[in-house]
């Protein structure tokens, strides 16, 4: 009898250390919604990051989503596949727990393979408690339709995660406005109907039925040997890394009180409007040996960019924003393209991910418009390529590198940028607005021509009465000039430089901020920035 208390014991011991896996979802993991045979169908403004498919049927009714639309090819094919080998893997599981059809009202489930033998319905709160471990895996086999109550959610908890979640249901599945949902749904010869304002961690699959959302949010998880998106490389920026505002070819002009962190510039044409005192870098007045890298530099990131593949296209350029999500992709929008209210970049918790949107037309945005970023995304990892003309519209909040291509980009009245913006032909108008360079640059205010090796000193700075140029590389001195401009761009002073120190009467000039530049033999060999007192 002791030997049997005792084995009894053991056996109840060792009952919560039943293993069991997630099965292989294959190609049907990079679904977010997919039917074997059936139409999938959306009204109102659904956001879903992970693919959309059907293998026979069509997809009609969304906007824009994070992911590519498949119908009837080789992919959907090798997906239907998958989704019915992992309904086959999950009902032939063998159950740990056989449990009532209501789940939820605040009830706690523990890993494990729960079997329902009939239809089922989830109210207010069901806890899924992973116990600590990362791994644990719940399973949910149910032998009829599922349901859920308005507001209903699961729950995860103490390591619990949605990707090892599963919900093998036999026929349809309804869930109702608000619920939130976890875990991969694989429906049998069943309807899969999603109301407003459902949010579905997970994925819904089904074998064979119609899929139709309204207005919801969809994102396959991530974690559980999820690949992690890095998106693509990076361009280097080079000398155009510490640029705020450039045009290599056009007017760099600002209109009101506008706060720059960077350089300011343009290499054909000139820079105005711009108070030194706001301006936490080095304005270019005129082209000089600073603004011609940064014009050559800006071509090589725009041919970079333009020829970079896109793995998404979104396919309704004139309803972009309006709260959609994007992860780490190099994006295609394949005409005009009209930015509305917000969105956002999710980096997924990788810090070095890097975001490509690539726009061939125009960008326009709304007011007020906003890009978010969330989990770990850089302003500096973020480029948008754009064939045509930029127009940040008032106060909005805009992040990430513009790299315009032949078009004028304005940023209006209250724009707050977190980033830089460049054009390689056109105009680049700002009024009030406040730029921020991202990091980066570590010769913040000089840029590449400014004081290189110390060639030349120029003293005193700030300076009143005199200013002596002292060239320290007496090879220089043939054929040398020194030249002031005013913040206009206007030359002011102008004298011959003769031997190794020249010192300049300069009582005359008011006080303010002047620009220099030394010119030997024809080439500019320092420019900076000089304060007269």
């Amino acid at each position: 009898m002791k030997n049997l208390i005792l084995n009894a014991i053991a056996v109840a011991l060792l009952l919560p250390m039943v293993c069991f896996s997630q099965p292989s979802l294959g190609m049907a993991s990079d679904f977010a919604l997919f039917t074997s045979v059936g139409a999938v169908t959306n009204t109102g403004i659904t956001h879903v990051t992970g693919n959309v498919g059907t293998n026979s049927g069509s997809n009609t009714g969304f906007g824009n989503v994070n992911g590519v639309m498949h119908e009837g090819d080789g992919v959907s094919a090798q997906c239907a596949s998958n989704v019915l080998a992992a309904y086959n893997t999950l009902n032939a599981t063998t159950p740990t727990f056989f449990v009532a059809n209501l789940l939820g009202n605040g009830q706690i489930i523990t890993p494990g393979v729960y079997s329902i033998s009939s239809a089922t319905t989830l109210n207010l709160n069901l806890i899924l408690n992973a116990q600590g471990n990362a791994n644990a895996v719940f399973i949910f086999q149910i032998q009829g339709a599922f349901s859920s109550g308005a507001d209903a959610q699961v729950v995860l908890q103490n390591g619990a995660k949605a990707c090892n979640v599963f919900w093998k249901i036999e026929g349809l599945v309804s869930l109702a406005s608000g619920t939130a949902m976890k875990g991969t749904i694989v429906a049998n010869n069943g309807a899969i109907n999603m109301n407003s304002g459902t949010t579905l961690e997970g994925r819904a699959l089904t074998t064979n039925g119609a899929v139709t959302t309204d207005g919801l949010l969809v994102y396959t998880p991530i974690g559980c040997g999820s690949p992690v998106l890095n998106g693509p490389t990076a361009p280097n920026l080079n000398s155009a890394i510490c640029y705020t505002l450039f045009s290599a070819n056009g007017e760099t002009t600002n209109a009101g009180v506008s706060t720059i962190k960077g350089d300011v510039g343009t290499n054909v044409g000139l820079t105005t409007g711009f108070d030194a005192i706001n301006v936490n870098g080095l304005i270019h007045p005129i082209p000089d040996v600073s603004t011609a890298a940064c014009a050559a530099d800006l071509l090589n990131v725009y041919t970079y960019l333009n020829t970079l593949p896109a793995d998404i296209e979104l396919l309704y350029p004139a309803q972009f924003g309006n709260n959609l999500v994007l992860t780490p992709h190099t994006y295609l929008l394949n005409a005009a393209t009209v930015f509305t209210d917000t969105l956002f970049l999710d980096a997924q918790g990788n810090a070095n991910a890097v975001f490509v949107i690539k726009v061939y037309g125009a960008l326009t945005t709304s007011t007020f418009s906003n890009v978010v970023l969330t989990n770990g995304t850089q302003a500096k990892n973020v480029y948008w390529k754009i064939d045509g003309a930029v127009e940040i519209n008032e106060n909005s909040i805009f992040k990430g590198n513009i790299i315009c291509n032949n078009g004028a980009v304005a940023l209006k009245t209250g724009v707050n940028l977190s980033g830089r913006a460049f054009t390689t032909a056109g105009s680049m108008l700002t009024n009030a607005i406040t730029a921020t360079m991202p990091l980066g640059c570590t010769n913040l205010g000089t840029s590449i021509n400014e004081n290189p090796n110390n060639a030349i000193a120029i003293y005193p700075n700030p300076f009143s009465s005199f200013l002596t140029i002292e060239i320290n590389d007496i090879s220089r001195i043939n054929n040398a000039t020194v030249v002031l401009y005013d913040t206009l761009g206007r030359e002011i002073l102008k004298s011959q430089i003769t031997k190794q120190a020249t010192t300049l009467e300069t009582s005359q000039l008011v006080k303010g901020l002047y620009f220099y530049k030394v010119i030997s033999n024809d080439t500019i060999i320092q420019s900076g920035k000089l304060i007269a007192q």
